[in-house]
């Protein structure tokens, strides 16, 4: 093995299905039409949704909708950049300031308990993320949003590990991140007590690969 770390996809090189609004007024109206789509997701799920219910709760016409999301997809996607960019907002600050292997358990301990809260109180997430399974696009998303996020917890294992190699650092923390999003949604697919159960037994797990303890 060369020790060359594998090209990686840029998670803002994936593009998204959608027209980016540039004026203040058509931002504002992109707001109410996502606002629309995520109270109809968290009633109805998104594959009840129509786009016609999102354009009238919006008070927006549906050639307006239509202007900019073309479909349902680019909806849902919309919905995930926006969960990606503030999961990501979250890891980074969360883990920022670590500096010993007692901080990183207890900060990664944390995040696993954040996204699992968040899965179990936010319908539309829970919705959103389900529809990565069978979309393509939304799984390259996905995808990409792991390895962002892996790379969160490869810096600080840098400085605590500076002696492990690091391709070997980056592929754990790839995997125990994807591990954590499965277990999550394993978790919220059982009931509540064994569902905490789950959670509980993969951090014990994700922290004995991290950092060996």
């Amino acid at each position: 093995m060369d020790g060359k770390v594998a090209a990686k996809p840029d998670q803002a090189a994936i593009a998204s299905p959608r027209r980016s609004p540039s004026q203040q007024r058509s931002r504002e109206r992109v707001e109410r039409m996502l606002a629309a789509a995520s109270a109809l997701i968290a009633e109805q799920g998104s594959d009840a949704m129509r786009m016609g219910e999102v354009a009238e709760r919006a008070g927006v016409s549906i050639g307006s909708l239509y202007q900019f999301f073309p479909d349902k997809q680019a909806i849902v996607w919309a919905l995930a950049e926006r969960y990606t960019a503030e999961s990501q907002a979250c890891i980074s600050a969360a883990l920022e300031d670590v500096g010993d292997v007692e901080g990183f358990k207890s900060a990664f301990s944390e995040l696993v308990d954040i996204y699992y809260q968040l899965f179990l109180a936010e319908p539309v997430i829970r919705d959103v993320w389900s529809g990565t399974q069978a979309d393509k696009a939304l799984r390259a998303l996905e995808l990409a949003d792991s390895r962002a996020n892996a790379e969160f917890l490869v810096a600080v294992l840098k400085r605590l590990r500076p002696d492990t190699d690091p391709v070997e650092l980056e592929t754990t923390a790839f995997l125990v991140w994807q591990m954590g999003e499965a277990a999550v949604r394993l978790a919220i697919s059982v009931d509540r007590e064994e569902g905490d159960r789950l959670v509980a037994a993969y951090k014990r797990m994700g922290l004995r690969e991290l950092v060996g303890e």
